[in-house]
This record gives structure tokens, C-alpha cells and sequence, in this order.
């Protein structure tokens, strides 16, 4: 049974290349409004608390899902992970671990931490275009998503 619901994603990204390739990729299943990108885990966190400048909730929506980079200057994935699953109102909003990482010891921390998945950055455009494919997918038309 699909329930599916367009999602709102948020995007934890400090690399503007990296960036502009992940928003390029979810423009081939998603409005292009249903995707958000910050640059770090700081901007992150002001996003998720309101605080300004995204304390419109118009044109910052609250986020169905979260895509977050491990590796980021001023507040990295790890701690704003951490913050959000400390917040009672953030902590049911799933978190993507979406790094270059493939380090076990991150993929255990951030488990043990609350993220919902850990997904490793792939190498190719293409390869990328069927990860974002797949993880609208999923948390679009498979799960259901608290409100």
C-alpha cells in the first residue's frame, strides 16, 4: 500500500559542490521547494529552532527528513545529531547520515545516536540521482512520517 506524501527535505551541506549536485538530483523527483540546504551543523540547528534568519515558517518549512554531512566547520554532523535527538520537539524528525564517510565507527556512533540511516556519498552523478530516487522513495511513499 503506497501513502504517498510529498516530503520536505532538509540538507545539512557544507561543500557547494556537493550541494548543488544533491539539489540537481532531487530536482528529478521533487519540487524544487521541497528541498532546503544549510551550510553547516550551526545553520542546522538555527533552521530547526527558528531562530533568525529562518524564523519564517513559509519560507523555512519544518523538515520531513534531514540529510546530514558528518563533516562540517563551526557545529559538525555528529554534535547537531546529538542536539536534535535531545530536543523533544526535533527528535522524532529522521536524520540521513550523508557523508563520505564509510567508517564503522562512525556508522556505530551515529546509530547509537538516533540517525535513521547512513548513507555513504556515491562516486557518480548517476549513482547519486538513484540514492536520492531512493530515499524519496522510501520516506515518501513507503513510511509513514509523524506530523
Amino acid at each position: 500500500m503506497s501513502f504517498e506524501k510529498p516530503i520536505q527535505i532538509l540538507v545539512a551541506e557544507d561543500d557547494e559542490d556537493d550541494k548543488l549536485l544533491i539539489l540537481k538530483a532531487f530536482e528529478r523527483t521533487l519540487p524544487k521547494e521541497k528541498v532546503t540546504c544549510v551550510d553547516d551543523g550551526e545553520a542546522l540547528l538555527k533552521y530547526l529552532k527558528r531562530i533568525a534568519p529562518y524564523n519564517d515558517l513559509l519560507k523555512y518549512p519544518r523538515p520531513d527528513i534531514i540529510l546530514l554531512d558528518l563533516n562540517m566547520p563551526r557545529v559538525g554532523g555528529k554534535e547537531a545529531l546529538a542536539e536534535i535527538k535531545r530536543c523533544e520537539d526535533l527528535k522524532s524528525i529522521p536524520v540521513i547520515i550523508f557523508t563520505t564517510s564509510n567508517n564503522i565507527d562512525d556508522i556505530q556512533a551515529t546509530y547509537k545516536m538516533g540517525s535513521s540511516s547512513f548513507i555513504t556519498k556515491p562516486g557518480s552523478f548517476e549513482e547519486l540521482v538513484k540514492v536520492t530516487e531512493e530515499i524519496e522513495n522510501y520516506w515518501s511513499k513507503t513510511v509513514l512520517l509523524p506530523d
